[in-house]
């Protein structure tokens, strides 16, 4: 899977793994999540991307948002757009791709591989790119839900599929029951001070779902993704 010589850039599509973990019944551990890699080759940067609502004083991602900032993660943000659907349900859209890619490109000349955590197939292309440049890719997604979250064209396109419920234990803070698509959760019952909201990600591949919540609760000093 991997090999310890390897220099490694690893890059989060932050609310596609959120998804996907909470799909398959855990939350992410992101101290054992970075320590997992740094047992396994020479990491050189780790990114997480997610977008960010700066309409309040408190959102319910800057807690995790710090704590990966000082804590070995290179964090990319932009502001969310906030808006209310037809249910009157609060959303936040926010598409981090561009920023993805510019920076595996200029990352690509100084690594041997990549580890890529999203599902999402606009990406496939961008791999493709990496891959010429001779860098090994990989994907970290899933293929153990329904409907599975991984388009088809990125999977094939990657060097190698790594399927998340298979190594997931080694990051994983606590077992939660997986979500149905569509059924609440304990976040939506919470104060208003706490409200939760979701995260819609542009264009993530016809495999994949197009919205991933975000929990209200802040991380733990282990950077416990909630």
């Amino acid at each position: 899977m991997f090999e310890k010589s390897e220099r490694l850039a690893v890059f989060i599509d932050g609310a596609n793994l959120y998804a996907a973990s909470r799909s398959l019944g855990f939350d992410v551990d992101y101290k054992s999540l970075h320590a997992f890699f740094r047992l396994r080759a020479y990491v050189v940067r780790m990114f997480y991307y997610t977008a960010v609502l700066e309409t309040e004083d408190y959102t319910p991602l800057k807690p995790l948002v710090d704590w990966l900032g000082y804590n070995g993660y290179t964090v990319v943000t932009k502001p969310a757009k906030e808006f209310t659907d037809s249910t009157g349900r609060r959303r936040v859209k926010g598409n981090m791709d561009i920023e993805l890619a510019i920076d595996m490109l200029e990352m690509a000349p100084h690594v041997n591989h990549i580890v890529l955590f999203s599902g999402d197939g606009d990406f496939r292309r961008l791999i493709e790119a990496v891959q010429r440049k001779g860098v090994r890719v990989s994907v970290v997604s899933t293929i153990k839900t329904q409907p599975v979250l991984i388009a088809d064209e990125l999977r094939r396109q990657a060097d190698q599929f790594i399927e998340l419920a298979d190594i997931m234990g080694e990051f994983t803070r606590r077992i939660v029951p997986p979500r149905e698509p569509g059924a609440p959760r304990e976040g939506e019952r919470a104060a208003a001070s706490a409200r939760p909201f979701v995260v819609e990600t542009v264009g993530a591949g016809r495999a994949a779902v197009a919205t991933a919540e975000v929990a209200a609760k802040p991380p733990g000093e282990n950077g416990h993704s909630q």
